[in-house]
């Protein structure tokens, strides 16, 4: 089952189209925090269907609770870098007030001078996960979803500390739809590719990645309950513009695609001058 957030509710994609169904949750967040998966969307009756070009598509999950992220994730980004492979993941938090709207507009502080992209694929967590085995993280995973983790290279290379670098506001769009893992074409292998104006820059599976799914959600619940509604983007491959020396300019577009969802866009604005960074920034919905 593929889920979408939008202005008029609710709604599955079905056959290219979205049919907005009859529930009175107003996002998938809402949803799983009640029900601990998306399972009862599946029998919703539908109001009306309305095509994917018409609907107004907003944040899936509303503001998570806790979005966690990985550094170093991918063989590709390590062998670019010229790093040897982590032994334990590279953990970090990001302030879920950075979630922003897909297709919405980020606007890049005048302080930060090395905006970048990182195409990745983010997990929703469904059910309570702590101290779980690797058997136990896919049956409590209640979908994917595409995200761009971005990072001020800058700021990261200064402070050394990745939440001050990836928390500005707008810097973690998500969505913007929801696939259940029973309709993933293949859990261990889901693509992630990344498009800056129309150049593609990232391409790469999770077969790639240095702690698979459900080893690093294992890993990360032994320390910390992850909730329904959670967050983990599970690090980018090769590809940034940190590794091709090319940050973010105004202007740019910059598309995710992850197996299974839609595609989510994002727009760079950079201001000229202060008197510009009050350029409207499309918030998540609460």
């Amino acid at each position: 089952m593929r889920v979408v957030t939008t202005d008029a509710g609710l709604g599955r994609i079905e056959d290219g189209a979205v049919a907005l169904l009859n529930t009175a949750f107003p996002h998938v967040g809402a949803v799983l925090e009640q029900e601990g998966s998306l399972r009862c969307l599946a029998s919703c009756a539908v109001r009306r269907r309305i095509s994917i070009d018409e609907a107004a598509l907003v944040a899936p999950l509303g503001r998570p609770r806790a979005v966690w992220g990985v550094g170093l994730n991918y063989v590709s980004k390590a062998a670019r870098t010229g790093r040897g492979l982590p032994e334990q993941p590279i953990l970090y938090l990001a302030a879920s007030s950075g979630v922003s709207v897909p297709g919405a507009q980020v606007v890049i502080p005048q302080a930060v001078t090395e905006p970048d992209y990182e195409g990745e694929i983010a997990v929703v967590v469904g059910r309570r996960l702590y101290q779980a085995t690797e058997a136990e993280v896919w049956p409590a995973v209640a979908g994917i979803t595409a995200a761009n983790d971005m990072t001020a290279r800058d700021v990261m290379r200064t402070t050394g500390t990745p939440a001050l670098a990836k928390s500005y506001p707008g810097f973690t769009p998500l969505g913007p739809s929801i696939c259940t893992p029973d309709d993933l074409e293949d859990c261990h292998g889901i693509g992630v590719r990344t498009w800056v104006n129309g150049e593609l820059v990232q391409d790469d599976t999770s077969a790639g990645m240095i702690f698979p799914v459900a080893d690093l959600l294992s890993r990360l619940s032994w320390f910390a309950v992850l909730e329904p509604g959670d967050v983990v983007l599970t690090g980018t491959p090769a590809g940034t513009g940190q590794d091709r020396a090319c940050f973010l300019a105004d202007g740019d577009e910059v598309r995710i695609e992850v197996d299974d969802v839609l595609p989510l866009v994002t727009r760079i604005v950079r201001p000229a001058d202060a008197a510009q960074r009050d350029h409207r920034l499309t918030e998540p919905v609460s």
